[in-house]
């Protein structure tokens, strides 16, 4: 027991302990809290470029569906190529914006939803150590 001529030695290395213990934890969620961030600004920018291309394709099919009726009584085998063009750029565009728009619901349990799991069992294993009884003799060692 080399400790035992002072008496603030043992709390104060304790508290030294705790306060470590305490910074690893935060820095293990912050690292955690960074990691969705990335993982949500992906998410993010996937979302709104897919959007962005279903709009340029909407507008072509646009475009299609226009000279598709400008040439409607135009002879020959033009028809059948521009309505073809036309469906499929209408069938892309359509796609892509909605897979944009159900990138953007919410997933389940929102985002960041592993660090604040994480916080809230961080949380409640405090709550479980301040409640147990203290330590025994025999716990200490």
């Amino acid at each position: 027991m080399a400790g035992a001529g002072v008496p603030g030695k043992g709390l104060f290395e304790s508290g030294k302990r705790a306060i470590d213990s305490l910074l690893d934890l935060a820095l293990v969620r912050l690292e955690l809290f960074g990691s969705e961030l990335e993982a949500e600004k992906l998410r993010v920018f996937d979302a709104l470029f897919n959007a962005a291309m279903g709009l340029v394709l909407l507008g072509l099919a646009l475009v299609g569906a226009l000279g598709f009726i400008v040439l409607l009584f135009w002879d020959g085998y033009r028809l059948p190529a521009i309505g073809v063009l036309t469906l499929l750029f209408a069938g892309l565009g359509a796609w892509l914006l909605h897979r944009a728009r159900s990138g953007l619901k919410a997933r389940d349990g929102g985002p960041f939803a592993l660090t604040l799991g994480e916080l809230r069992q961080d949380r409640e294993s405090l709550r479980s150590e301040a409640t147990t009884s203290p330590a025994t003799p025999e716990t200490r060692r």
